[in-house]
């Protein structure tokens, strides 16, 4: 399969590696307004410099490509993928799906209009630890889940679009975890109380920081925390999770995964008193691809052989009402219902 990838700066270059490790994805062309980028790329990972080009229609245009990977800025999502759709090319494109709800959805539309493949790079979704807690979840040995609390904090400095961002943390990272409490769970969001701010050492233009309490459709409860300028014990990109079940509690801290099961309820002089298992450690799956790798062949198999995939755009579109439903909740100071 030959792709077309639009931006091959920053996060770009993620993509760039993981084409070239593919055994059955290649480079057809590829987009970049800015020049400078262009050589830089070129250079680095040895690509054609006459296969770059300065818009996706002149790519489009000039060389023959089954598919386009689209890694531009989230306010140019929008005009990407529309693009690529009506002219009839499946897009995989990195998340959010959109810079806002509104654009988030009229790829929808053009996606439901044309009938094309447009999938989002949830990529927290492929990891080990993250297929591991679903597995479990899955699996019933520990009960219907009941409650879920997920705790981030970290650091990073970007520079760039991100520390520009009103809502940073919770439209760029937070939308992860989102993502992966709507992937474990099998529910979506109804209703959301949120707030965020930004502490005074922030590097963030927008709030770096924020909490929030979400009720899903099946009534489970879910309570999130983050932060992108954290100064110290940071937690995993994963962040740590909690997930209170009928018959244990699953336990996800830097990376490992514990469980402890309820053996037996007794009742005695001085009440209920509740029997355990040993807290154990569970190993974690292994995965033969992951994150960008696992994607990247999970969207050839779509688009070759028609094979089912995990996170279409008409899928993402409940993650993007999620995440705006908090920075809706942010603002409002209220009650938000989805």
């Amino acid at each position: 399969m030959k792709v077309i990838q639009v931006g091959i700066g920053g996060m770009g270059a993620t993509w760039l590696a993981a084409v070239q490790r593919s055994p059955a994805v290649e480079f057809a062309g590829f987009v970049e307004i800015d020049d400078e980028i262009a050589r830089a790329q070129a250079a680095a990972y040895q690509l054609d410099p006459s296969l770059i080009f300065h818009s996706l229609p002149a790519a489009l245009e000039n060389v023959e490509a089954d598919a386009v990977i689209n890694v531009t800025p989230p306010e140019v999502h929008r005009e990407i993928c529309v693009s690529a759709l009506e002219a009839g090319t499946p897009v995989l494109t990195e998340k959010p799906l959109a810079g806002n709800l509104e654009d988030a959805r009229a790829i929808v539309a053009a996606a439901d209009a044309t009938g094309v493949l447009c999938s989002v790079a949830q990529n927290y979704r492929y990891r080990p630890l993250t297929q591991t807690i679903k597995r479990v979840l899955a699996s019933g040995e520990l009960g219907a889940a009941a409650a879920v609390r997920c705790e981030f904090f970290r650091g990073p400095h970007f520079g760039g679009f991100r520390e520009e961002m009103p809502q940073p943390l919770i439209v760029d990272m937070s939308i992860h975890h989102f993502d992966l409490m709507r992937f474990f769970l099998g529910s979506d969001a109804v209703a959301i109380r949120a707030r965020s701010w930004n502490p005074p050492w922030s590097w963030f233009a927008g709030d770096a920081s924020a909490a929030a309490l979400i009720e899903f459709e099946n009534g489970l409860q879910a309570s999130y925390t983050g932060s992108w300028c954290s100064q110290a014990l940071e937690t995993s990109w994963n962040a740590d999770w909690r997930v209170e079940c009928e018959r244990g509690v699953l336990l996800a801290q830097d990376d490992r995964l514990y469980a402890q099961r309820l053996l037996s309820v007794d009742e005695g002089a001085r009440g209920l008193a509740s029997a355990h298992d040993e807290k154990r450690e569970i190993p974690l799956v292994n995965m033969e691809r992951e994150g960008q790798d696992y994607l990247l062949q999970e969207f050839f198999e779509a688009v070759t052989k028609g094979a089912a995939i995990g996170t279409t755009a008409q899928d993402n579109i409940h993650t993007m009402e999620f995440v705006f439903g908090v920075v809706a909740a942010c603002d409002s100071g209220g009650l938000i219902n989805l």
